[in-house]
């Protein structure tokens, strides 16, 4: 008697617990949903003025489809081709890389280890952050002036690798904290060595924050305009050099045609990076564990 008791007074509270969770469930799906409409709708606008000759307004679709965007992209008239996206990205990917495995060490650093003068330089890394970009890529282009190495893919590289390292280092500052050194420590005792200890250990347990700042300082060098502008002096030709011209002179099919190329590289690069270092450390975890 009291068992079928319980049992009814508990069916209209299990009911209205299904019923709140249907209500949440239904508010989260409207909040992804706008979310991505507010994403996915943008980026269509772009890529459907990238084969658009004219589109006057109020129309809601396009009056007259055109290549004009495509052709101008992959044309190669004024160092526009395959060889500017191909520089473009070899530095973005260069900057990523350096300024990563430098973050990286810098976070080891500190925050493993305690030493004199610590504070100092870890506001000294963070200082690009903190001055205005203007500011910093006059003085930046200045001192490179006087060492030689403005209007040159290498200095473009270290510009880019110097705005970009304190946001590798926001990032690999948590992870590298939390990773400690416990299981390096473990692995030592057991007889391993220092490349083991790097490969099988400390990059597997960073891989999260060295996936986050390899996208990040990527984006930020592939993106940059002002800082390229002035050290690379209009020598030095990226893909962003090119696309601001068009942002700016109102010719919108171009304009988004190269923004279109700008995004499915970007995402293509974030795909590999992904791929890659995930499948690196799947194998480094099997490894270590057997």
């Amino acid at each position: 008697m009291s068992s079928s008791l319980s049992q009814n007074t508990s069916r209209p509270e299990l009911l209205a617990r299904k019923r709140r969770l249907r209500r949440r469930q239904a508010f989260t799906r409207t909040l992804i949903g706008i979310e991505l409409a507010l994403v996915l709708v943008p980026l269509g606008i772009i890529v459907l003025w990238a084969l658009t000759n004219a589109w006057p307004w109020p129309n809601l679709l396009p009056q007259d489809l055109s290549l004009r965007g495509v052709e101008q992209v992959f044309s190669g008239r004024q160092n526009m081709g395959a060889s500017m996206l191909l520089l473009s990205i070899g530095i973005a990917l260069a900057c990523a890389v350096i300024t990563t495995a430098v973050a990286a060490l810098a976070c080891r650093a500190l925050c493993l280890y305690r030493w004199h003068g610590r504070n100092a330089f870890q506001f000294a890394a963070l200082l690009p952050f903190i001055i205005p970009s203007t500011v910093f890529a006059m003085g930046v282009q200045v001192v490179f002036l006087q060492v030689g190495l403005a209007r040159t893919v290498p200095g473009v590289i270290l510009a880019h690798c110097i705005v970009a390292l304190p946001y590798a280092m926001i990032i690999m500052t948590d992870i590298t904290s939390a990773a400690g050194t416990q299981r390096e420590e473990a692995a030592k005792t057991l007889g391993a060595g220092p490349l083991q200890m790097i490969w099988h250990i400390t990059i597997p347990q960073l891989l999260p924050g060295i996936i986050s700042s390899l996208s990040m300082c990527y984006i930020m060098s592939f993106s940059q305009y002002f800082l390229t502008l002035l050290v690379g002096g209009g020598k030095v030709q990226t893909f962003v050099l090119v696309l601001f011209p068009y942002l700016s002179g109102g010719d919108r099919t171009i304009a988004c045609a190269y923004s279109t190329v700008f995004l499915l590289i970007t995402f293509a690069v974030f795909f590999i990076f992904e791929l890659l270092l995930r499948r690196f450390g799947v194998r480094e975890e099997e490894s270590l564990y057997g």
